[in-house]
């Protein structure tokens, strides 16, 4: 496997995912070309041994399945990641009047971005729209492809405390710019339906987000480094996909799971705090013919990856990251974890993961917070609320984590692919509390 060659497809696929929704779409693009079908949540579902499903939930949610031969015990192999990042959603009422006939777009934060990487970039706007068709109301996929928007910083001249620390407000100071006087109120509703084929009035709303257009790119003297917006964690989500189409001898469930709103917490339909993973999972073991009873015993014995990424060590700010328990770039897969259960990582899923990996010859480093900075949590703990299985956290080393345009290594996709196909060609037998085989 190239890693270079595997960067530049994870560039296409960034580039052909400027919002949560629209990625979701890209990997239902991937899997339907691999062969697999996709299932409706409102539908009866007819499932059958030896094939592919996929089914998706808001649009920006995607769970895919191989369903396996069925010879095995009945259980799941579960890899997970999410769709979304950090960033500014557009009001519903969106455009603001500024002085001298000014147009700017009324915006809110999405997650935890790092404020200052959003200023004095090329912007412009993705997400969906809610059209009324006839007695239909249908949603459509939007994206700008040229810039259209920019939040410019104000001069040193008239801030001059803007090196010392500023504390941006979202509201006066993160207001992206849209017009100097030659747009008025409604032509960003009229360019919406220009752009998808309907009349103005019959958007009835939208889903709206920033989407930074500086390029992706492979970068330094010997190519070492991706750099790109929405890293985190697309580049999970697309190995993950990699991984999944690719053909397995697991005689098992394999899993793929993309939820939306990691970044804000999980807690929607569509988040790994929902229902949906459970929700599929039930309807994959009853419509395969076994019983309530068994969807119980195989979720018992499945294993979760949950895959997001993880703190490089900062090539000038060592100290933010432990001693020991630290993790770079290009050096392998990171398993990580925290005492407080912000990761689900334990002892036996490490040795499960690690196993895995060094069966495949991947490389395996160790990531933990200092202990006296707190770390955030990801989707592992998340949705083993409402599905509890063994479950590992993995990612790939990154730095400038929540940047509008963040950095990785060039050899790490290639590293995540792999280890996620070893997972999905590993039969994982939970035989009881003490024993697992591989």
């Amino acid at each position: 496997m190239d890693p270079l060659a595997v960067s530049r497809q994870l560039i296409d696929f960034i580039k052909s995912s400027p919002s949560c929704f629209h990625a979701a779409a890209a990997i239902a693009r991937t899997l339907e070309h691999a062969g697999f079908a996709e299932l409706n949540e409102t539908e009866s579902w007819t499932i059958e041994k030896n094939s592919a499903y996929f089914v998706m939930r808001n649009n920006s949610s995607i769970i895919a399945f191989r369903t396996g031969s069925g010879t095995a015990h009945f259980h799941f192999q579960i890899a997970a990641a999410h769709s979304d990042s950090p960033g500014f959603k557009v009001k519903q009422i969106p455009e603001l009047k500024g002085p001298g006939n000014m147009l700017c777009l009324n915006v809110e934060g999405y997650g935890g971005m790092i404020d200052s990487t959003w200023l004095d970039r090329p912007l412009s706007l993705a997400g969906r729209i809610l059209v009324k068709d006839g007695q239909s109301i249908e949603s459509r996929l939007i994206f700008f492809e040229k810039p259209m928007l920019i939040i410019p910083n104000v001069a040193i001249h008239f801030n001059r405390n803007v090196n010392s620390g500023y504390d941006y407000n979202h509201q006066t100071d993160l207001i992206p710019l849209f017009s100097t006087g030659d747009c008025a109120v409604g032509d960003l509703t009229s360019a919406l339906a220009e752009r998808t084929g309907c009349h103005s009035e019959d958007i009835l709303a939208r889903d709206l987000f920033l989407v930074n257009m500086t390029e992706p790119c492979i970068w330094g003297l010997k190519d070492e480094f991706v750099s790109s917006p929405k890293l985190d964690d697309l580049q999970c989500a697309f190995s993950a996909t990699e991984a999944m189409t690719q053909k397995t001898d697991c005689s098992g469930i394999n899993v793929l799971a993309v939820f939306d709103n990691e970044e804000t917490g999980s807690v929607t339909k569509q988040g790994a705090s929902g229902t949906f993973l459970a929700d599929t999972l039930k309807r994959i073991t009853l419509s395969l013919g076994h019983t309530e009873q068994d969807y119980y015993r195989a979720c018992a014995g499945s294993f979760l990856v949950s895959c997001d990424n993880a703190h490089a060590v900062h090539p000038t700010h060592p100290e933010k990251t432990d001693a020991e328990n630290r993790v770079f770039m290009n050096k392998g897969i990171v398993i990580k974890e925290n005492a407080n259960q912000k990761y689900t990582s334990d002892a036996v899923s490490k040795a499960v993961f690690s196993t895995i990996c060094a069966k495949a010859g991947i490389p395996v480093q160790y990531f933990a917070n200092r202990s006296d900075i707190a770390g955030g949590s990801t989707l592992g703990n998340l949705s083993n609320e409402q599905v509890s299985m063994n479950a590992v956290d993995i990612g790939a080393a990154q730095l400038a984590m929540h940047s509008s345009y963040e950095t990785c290594g060039s050899h790490d996709t290639a590293y995540l692919i792999q280890a996620l196909t070893a997972f999905y060609n590993s039969d994982i037998t939970i035989r009881d509390r003490n024993t697992v085989t591989l």
